[in-house]
């Protein structure tokens, strides 16, 4: 697994996390079902946070010895992840979780009412992306295979390739091909997938009706529902990774600090007083 597929940042439903390179995790927003009851967690290495266009939310984290840990909402077991072992990277959904092991294979929990979890059959995928009902595997190969709810095309993706990312929002999903341009499929009634003049991008987060992404010389561009000004990323400078969430963005900046833009009911842009962000060199 490469290492860039390990999340220092993760944006929730209405609430965002970070992993400092302690390996310990801060976490601010709502916490109605303890999804940023993270403040025990140690030797982690990468964060997910379950983002979702309504309800509730979990937060998930991967340790260095490759097991994972989860809180939060559990109504339909996407935090029953004691028993996961030789996990190299997650990500979480709405109502469920994923994890892809060291041998390239898949695992999930949680909600499977449209399939969303019949990943047991995938091999060689390197990144995941878990969207409210659909979930996408992107293959070391650069194509993709995918589950789940496809009512507004967000997986017709079979004719996509030369992908090194993919992210998965609400009801679209977009891709990152090598050359750092991006492609999207899926519900655009929020213009979250007009993005194809987007260029030198390196990294990209789908949130639940808006999309992001992260160039090469560290500024930031959005797209998509704005009515939290979720999308006001214009100004920002100096970003290493982007995250998005149900009506917030955040994003890391080089030097370990946090910005964030959009809904803030619950505290979860409350992130600037946050520092020595980022994953660890050891």
């Amino acid at each position: 697994m490469k290492r860039k597929e390990w999340k220092a940042i993760a944006a929730g439903y209405r609430h965002s996390v970070a992993l400092q390179t302690d390996g310990t995790v801060l976490a601010s927003g709502d916490n109605k079902y303890g999804e940023c009851d993270v403040s025990d967690w140690h030797d982690i290495i990468s964060v997910a946070a379950g983002s979702a266009h309504i309800g509730s939310s979990h937060t998930v984290g991967l340790k260095k010895d490759g097991t994972v840990v989860a809180t939060g909402w559990n109504k339909y077991g996407q935090c029953e992840v004691d028993d996961w072992s030789g996990i190299a990277a997650i990500a979480a959904g709405w109502r469920r979780t994923v994890g892809i092991k060291t041998d390239g294979t898949v695992l999930a929990v949680g909600q499977n009412n449209e399939g969303q979890c019949n990943v047991g059959d995938w091999e060689n995928v390197v990144v995941v992306a878990a969207g409210d009902w659909h979930t996408i595997g992107l293959k070391s190969d650069g194509t993709v295979v995918s589950v789940g709810n496809n009512r507004y095309g967000q997986r017709n993706l079979s004719d996509w390739h030369d992908l090194v990312g993919v992210s998965a929002g609400y009801l679209h999903t977009v891709g990152l091909k090598s050359d750092g341009t991006v492609i999207a499929v899926g519900s655009n009634k929020d213009g979250q997938c007009e993005l194809s003049h987007w260029k030198d991008i390196s990294a990209i987060a789908a949130g639940s009706n808006h999309t992001v992404g992260l160039k090469s010389d560290g500024s930031v561009v959005a797209v998509g529902r704005n009515n939290q000004w979720q999308c006001d990323v214009n100004d920002w400078h100096d970003i290493v990774a982007v995250s998005a969430g149900y009506a917030h963005t955040l994003g890391l900046k080089a030097d370990g600090t946090m910005v964030a833009v959009g809904r803030n009911d619950e505290g979860q842009c409350d992130v600037s007083e946050w520092s020595g962000i980022g994953l660890s060199d050891t």
